[in-house]
């Protein structure tokens, strides 16, 4: 059969977009089409469906064709996607999720998602690794997110050290995404990310960039337990700057924006 697709890339992450089509098994399409030699290449498969619920629905499927429930750029790639096709009435609109619905804007190469709430924050976990000891901190942002902070960032063993701490019992399981930051200025910091369903070093990821400038926001803020408006910009290995923002409110992390590129890649048809 022939699929319409349009390949699209945020912040070095990049994807496959299509409508959904009925009677498809959208999982083992992601597998074939995102094979980098065989297929046209991508790190997942984003399915826009129509919801009950919300304006939208998006799917997103990993390369490894396991289901995830959240994707921060895959979410700004949809939304840009959504605008350029749909042509939505609304400047704002919303778009369903397995980790909860969303809002969305874009204009032109720039999309703007706010996130489900964060939850499951866990800061100080100790992991032991080969015998020696690790200090780490999670947190949900839709999907699971490791911190480790690290010097000298451009040094670490992404895939190595990612993948121990991935599959790590402490996160079974659901295993994790894990996150390497290193913290350049105090507003900004920059992140290499080991994700989970492609299983190895992405060149940037949303979620994880946001579970990155949360933590390091509050490591920064020990004593703020409301605020406003809080940003911080992460540094991403494709070297593109995501600017995220958010709110304090009693401790608890509302009002989560990402914003960053979506841009368009290539359109054309898949033969599958």
């Amino acid at each position: 059969m022939t699929i319409n697709f349009t390949k699209m890339a945020g912040a070095g992450n990049d994807f496959i977009v299509i409508d959904a089509e009925k009677g498809l098994n959208h999982k083992k399409l992601c597998i074939a089409v995102c094979d980098r030699s065989n297929g046209i290449g991508a790190d997942g498969l984003l399915v826009l469906d129509k919801s009950r619920k919300a304006d939208y629905k998006m799917r997103i499927i990993n390369a490894d064709g396991s289901e995830a429930e959240m994707c921060g750029n895959g979410a700004r790639c949809m939304a840009a996607y959504i605008v350029h096709t749909k042509k939505p009435k609304k400047k704002l609109f919303s778009i369903e999720t397995i980790a909860g619905t969303l809002m969305a804007e874009a204009k032109g190469n720039v999309a703007n998602v706010r996130l489900s709430d964060p939850v499951d924050y866990l800061p100080n976990i100790t992991l032991t690794l080969k015998g020696k000891k690790l200090r780490v901190h999670y947190i949900d942002t839709g999907v699971p997110h490791t911190i480790v902070y690290v010097n000298a960032l451009d040094q670490i063993d992404v895939s190595k050290i990612g993948r121990m701490i991935r599959f790590h019992k402490k996160f079974s399981p659901r295993g994790t995404n894990v996150n390497f930051v290193e913290q350049l200025k105090s507003n900004l910091v920059a992140n290499r990310t080991y994700e989970r369903g492609v299983e190895d070093e992405t060149k940037a990821c949303g979620t994880g960039s946001v579970a990155a400038a949360i933590i390091s926001y509050l490591n920064a803020h020990p004593n703020t337990s409301t605020k406003t408006g809080a940003k911080m910009k992460v540094l991403t290995t494709s070297g593109e700057i995501l600017d995220i923002c958010f709110d304090l409110h009693n401790n608890e992390i509302t009002n989560v924006w990402l914003k960053g590129s979506a841009r368009f890649i290539a359109q054309g048809k898949y033969y599958y």
